[in-house]
């Protein structure tokens, strides 16, 4: 196995979870925030499901630009995450080896700020995504929700 085909096959693994901690977000605590300089719940949501969505791009043209908008409702998160993660993973069974080598930019105000392969750049988006993800469920306990099982049992859920 490739490193492009382990992450097929990681991407495939962590969807669920993904959407197990981000459904445990209860609807009404979308700006709860531990610290004022702490992202809110709801941001961190929106920016989960936003990274798919520039994880796509990436695939399509080898480039992304940063945009960040504002979260809209929770739910509307979850189901965009849903949603960018199934587009995702169609693109991904269409990345041959030559195309995970291929240069990809990440642009942030126009501006390159960080060049690398197409490889390396989706799996710096995952590794981020889990960052944030597990961010996110250190907010779930204070929130008043159960913390779901992530890589096993939780204190709140004995896994599956």
């Amino acid at each position: 196995m490739n490193t492009r085909e382990y992450f097929n096959q990681c991407f495939k693994a962590e969807v669920p979870k993904f959407v197990r901690v981000l459904k445990a977000v209860p609807k009404d605590q979308s700006a709860y925030r531990p610290h004022p300089r702490s992202m809110s719940a709801g941001d961190l949501a929106w920016l989960l499901a936003s990274e798919l969505h520039d994880a796509c791009e990436l695939v399509d043209h080898g480039q992304v630009s940063y945009v960040q908008k504002p979260a809209p409702a929770l739910a509307e998160s979850v189901s965009a995450y849903e949603k960018n993660a199934a587009a995702l993973k169609r693109r991904l069974a269409k990345v041959k080896d030559a195309g995970w080598k291929k240069k990809a930019a990440f642009l942030v105000d126009g501006k390159v700020a960080w060049k690398t392969s197409l490889g390396d750049m989706l799996w710096g988006f995952l590794f981020d995504g889990i960052h944030h993800r597990g961010q996110l469920s250190t907010y779930l306990r204070p929130m008043g929700a159960k913390v779901p099982s992530i890589y096993g049992p939780s204190a709140d859920d004995p896994g599956m």
